[in-house]
């Protein structure tokens, strides 16, 4: 796992006997998810799964906050060169696609660990940060927390896995309501709907209660731990590839619109956007 988690920018890796604790660390105010994350993400959890004196992970983010998701800043330059002045071209819609698949393959990963992960989520969880945590296989919040499935505010279909993982843990109704308003919700809500295993006093409640159930299943026979991880997955597996394929190659052809580079001007200009449907 060395290797790996040298030199990260994103993440911060360290083990405690057989549990590894994975931090989101930036960049910059509330941890957001950069290229830098995008590329560490997966290369880190991988390392994770193959290396034997792992047995659990805990997943949570630094500074108070767990992440306020996709770190438009860094993305919004590069959308609107992609898409102004040649729109329906193949070329740009081609590179979305390959860059939608890549970011999803990224959360696949911690999906697919065979060691369970559990989140610590504290302070705001948006956008990618539920893509996240919706890959891990249980969560924890501290009181303050506040999750937000946004996209849709943004002029965005969530292509990370949310709209295909949450439905096995917040089921269909609940889901619905949250990717199609983009509300917030707070820690009281997600524990009522299951998004959240249990709520805690503050954020170093919530850590040490993801800590508690890694070093729980730790103490479990690692191979059988991982067989019960992997049956539980396998029905659900192979739904969310199929529906993640389907929303990379729709957003593909119609994220390119009108309204998303008002969204994402909007944000860098600090304004409320104003959406047409074109």
């Amino acid at each position: 796992m060395t290797e790996a988690t040298e030199e990260l920018v994103s993440l911060r890796v360290r083990q405690d006997g057989p549990v590894a604790e994975v931090t989101l660390v930036g960049p910059g105010k509330g941890n957001l998810l950069g290229p830098d994350f995008w590329a560490e993400l997966p290369r880190v959890f991988a390392a994770l799964d193959q290396d034997e004196s792992v047995r659990a992970v805990v997943l949570t983010g630094a500074g108070g906050t767990f992440s306020y998701g996709l770190d438009l800043g860094a993305f919004a330059e590069r959308w609107r060169d992609m898409f102004s002045g040649r729109p329906g071209m193949a070329g740009p819609r081609t590179e979305l696609h390959d860059e939608i698949r890549a970011m999803q393959d990224a959360v696949t990963a911690v999906a697919e660990c065979r060691k369970p992960v559990a989140a610590a989520v504290s302070g705001w969880c948006i956008g990618g940060g539920v893509d996240v945590i919706a890959a891990c296989d249980v969560r924890y919040a501290s009181a303050e927390a506040r999750f937000s499935v946004r996209e849709v505010r943004m002029a965005i279909v969530a292509d990370l896995g949310s709209l295909h993982r949450l439905p096995a843990i917040i089921g269909e109704g609940h889901l619905r309501e949250l990717a199609l308003t983009g509300k917030d919700v707070d820690a009281a809500r997600a524990e009522r709907i299951g998004l959240v295993n249990e709520v805690l006093p503050g954020p170093d409640e919530a850590l040490e209660a993801a800590r508690r159930f890694a070093g729980e299943v730790a103490a479990n026979p690692p191979l059988t731990v991982q067989g019960v991880k992997r049956v539980l997955d396998a029905e659900r597996a192979s739904k969310v590839q199929i529906g993640l394929k389907y929303v990379a190659a729709w957003n593909a052809a119609f994220m390119s619109s009108e309204d998303l580079i008002e969204a994402v001007t909007a944000f860098t200009e600090r304004r409320r956007p104003e959406f047409t449907g074109r």
